[in-house]
């Protein structure tokens, strides 16, 4: 997979222009603040996603301006593709080979990519919720149905958390709350069900591309973590019963709270380097480190689910990196197209794009 011409119209800080990267490594560099990191983000809206820097999209267009359009065309496997995202109005609009898609999740899984930029240290640093969406995120690009399957719990979720409240007000309604239970509990057993099998097949890669970065010097363990008491191997019936259990067991708990605190939406994935917990434990570098494991497996089981290398996007990664550890990265990626963003640049790539002021140019050294 790959993509052929990007362009881009009152998009951020980006000068309107057409851009046609190599199939191979494509080095956008330039000082800080002039939008490498822009055109990044722009391709990767390709995907269907969101903003990896958690921008609105209201700010995603141009100042003065009121829209935004990124255009691409992409090569799978299989086909040549059209992809249009436009931003209007606060809200996006997908065309797929000119053809207007109802919603966004309706392209996920045709442009795949994965991602690594300084944001995701949060990954390890940050709360559980982080660590929830790298999952979901990459479940829903080898999955699309995930992500139909993930919108349906959310909006049980919030039917439950309404009656929740409106429940505290008048407690007559009481007697309803055991069908959102059953319905809640049967869509998050088929989330936790995909999480697991997902995570055990990145906890294992995850620990292969470790052992390369840290030269063996430690090891990376990944686990997936709930407050129900579900264990990976367990059967569909059998999570979706511990999740009833929670339910109905906390259920006045939750009318106190005026939302459910137990359930998949609270679930975690831990981190532990040689057995401790990276968030509280581990260093910078041994943060970064395991960061960048996790999204190398990620890419490698997207490409086997999809049959082809994903797009990969590295933001200022390098830098943060010793000679060895920039040497076995590049090694692993180099039969993908690749976009690495950095102020200079002293590796051989098939594309050189300096980008100053927003404007892209080609260049032949730096």
């Amino acid at each position: 997979m790959f993509i052929e011409s990007v362009s881009f119209e009152n998009y951020r800080n980006l000068v309107n222009a057409d851009f046609f990267p190599s199939k191979g490594i494509n080095v956008l560099y330039g000082d800080n603040a002039q939008g490498k990191t822009n055109l990044l983000e722009g391709m990767w809206l390709l995907t269907g996603g969101r903003s990896f820097r958690g921008a609105k999209d209201r700010e995603l267009i141009q100042f003065g301006q009121s829209y935004a359009k990124v255009k691409a065309c992409f090569r799978t496997a299989q086909r040549r593709h059209k992809i249009e995202i436009l931003i209007q109005n606060g809200k996006r609009k997908a065309f797929l080979n000119g053809i207007p898609k109802d919603g966004l999740s309706q392209i996920i899984g045709i442009f795949c990519a994965v991602i690594f930029s300084p944001n995701h240290l949060t990954l390890v640093k940050n709360g559980p919720e982080e660590r929830r969406s790298f999952i979901d995120g990459a479940l829903c690009q080898i999955k699309p149905s995930y992500a139909v399957l993930f919108g349906r719990y959310r909006k049980i979720l919030n039917q439950r958390n309404a009656l929740l409240k409106a429940i505290y007000q008048n407690p007559s309604l009481a007697d309803t709350l055991d069908v959102w239970n059953e319905r809640l509990s049967h869509e998050g057993a088929l989330i936790a069900q995909q999480r697991y099998a997902y995570l055990d097949r990145l906890a294992a890669l995850s620990a292969q591309f470790y052992d390369g970065i840290s030269d063996s010097r430690e090891k990376l363990g990944l686990a997936y973590q709930t407050g129900y008491g579900a264990e990976t191997g367990m059967s569909l019936e059998e999570i979706q019963h511990l999740l009833l259990k929670v339910l109905k067991t906390k259920q006045n708990e939750d009318i106190v709270l005026g939302y459910t605190s137990r359930g998949i939406h609270r679930d975690d994935m831990t981190v532990r380097i040689d057995g401790r917990e990276a968030r509280k434990f581990g260093s910078q570098g041994q943060q970064r480190s395991a960061v960048l494991a996790m999204k190398l497996a990620e890419a490698s089981l997207l490409g086997q689910a999809k049959g082809e290398s994903p797009v990969i996007f590295l933001d200022d990664v390098l830098s943060e990196l010793d000679a060895a550890r920039q040497d076995y990265l590049i090694h692993r990626l180099h039969d993908r197209q690749v976009f690495i963003t950095c102020c200079s640049f002293d590796m051989e790539a098939r594309n050189k794009v300096h980008i100053q002021n927003g404007k892209m140019t080609e260049t032949e050294e730096a």
